[in-house]
């Protein structure tokens, strides 16, 4: 009997419109033959299913929906959501207490990497290499000078619990720093500010695929803007190179530490995570654990470079779910 599979897509942030691109290559990627796939809308004001134009509400008792007097119950949830609820922890919660198997890290690590202070914090103990930074907190005292004297400048200012580069400034000047941080306060009540890495930037996927840890080919990223900001990262501002030009001890370097970052994260599923290589070390910035699943993202990239189509990608973490 063919699984019901719900491709959970939307979200509440900023994210919201490239997450449904995600939900829907996915939908599209995935074999009908094999399972019964429905979209599902999770938006701020609505949970439904959609199907054909039209929208079936979601009972959040048991995340089930009913389609002409028959009730659907799902087998998997497929997570494509960006931002929160779905890469922050809280969805893959309520599916962890309702019994629900889903395609994502548990809620523990999600909330964890969703989170760049806290992921900085735990992985830097082990030895992996990060930019300096300073915490703010929303209402925080804010003293210009502490805060340079130790990133330095220039620096960047970003919304701790954003992603897609929303919230995030390169500042220059000191008399840019207060703009910023209103910038990343709107996305987020805590924020982070790093010193400016002068390097190579590498973008790295770390999946778990059929029962083990694989890293995927590493990406080169070259942005035409100033840093790889939304514009560079939706809208062709940008040029993302896979493989990345990296000698072979520099490559082998980056694969050991993007590793090692997945496995002291106690992380499964997909992962993509920033590094900025700095005179041979990489040096880690954030990692995405519903990294962009469209057919121009940089993870699906990386998969096919692999030998991985998108089926066999999406295939996988439903059948790992399921296990």
């Amino acid at each position: 009997m063919k699984k019901n599979i719900a491709i959970v897509m939307g979200g509440y942030s900023s994210e919201v419109e490239i997450s449904l691109k995600s939900g829907n290559i996915v939908y599209s990627s995935l074999d009908t033959k094999k399972y019964n796939l429905y979209c599902v809308h999770i938006l701020k004001n609505k949970w439904v299913l959609v199907d054909n134009n039209q929208e079936y509400p979601i009972n959040k008792a048991d995340f089930s929906t009913e389609i002409d007097g028959k009730k659907i119950i799902f087998d998997c949830v497929f997570n494509a959501i960006h931002g929160t609820p779905g890469e922050d922890g809280k969805l893959i919660a309520y599916f962890e207490l309702i019994g629900i198997p889903h395609t994502s890290a548990p809620s523990y690590q999600m909330a964890l990497t969703f989170n760049k202070r806290d992921t900085l914090s735990v992985v830097k103990p082990y030895g992996i290499k990060t930019a300096v930074s300073y915490f703010l907190n929303e209402g925080d005292t804010i003293d210009e000078e502490t805060i340079l004297n130790t990133v330095g400048l220039p620096c960047f200012v970003k919304a701790n619990r954003a992603g897609s580069s929303f919230g995030i400034t390169k500042v220059y000047k000191k008399k840019e720093l207060q703009h910023a941080l209103q910038v990343a306060f709107k996305e987020d009540n805590e924020v982070i500010i790093e010193s400016f890495l002068d390097g190579t930037e590498v973008s790295v996927g770390v999946i778990s695929f059929k029962g083990q840890t694989k890293v995927l080919p590493i990406t080169e990223i070259v942005s035409d803007n100033d840093f790889f900001d939304y514009k560079a990262k939706y809208l062709g501002e940008s040029e993302e190179i896979t493989p990345a030009r990296l000698d072979k001890k520099t490559e082998e370097k980056v694969i050991e530490v993007a590793r090692k970052v997945y496995d002291i994260l106690r992380m499964k599923g997909f992962s993509r995570s920033e590094y900025i290589i700095v005179n041979g070390e990489p040096h880690l910035l954030e990692m995405n654990t519903v990294p962009g699943l469209t057919n121009e993202s940089i993870l699906p990239q990386q998969a096919l470079h692999a030998g991985i189509s998108l089926n066999e990608l999406f295939d996988n973490a439903i059948e790992e779910a399921l296990q």
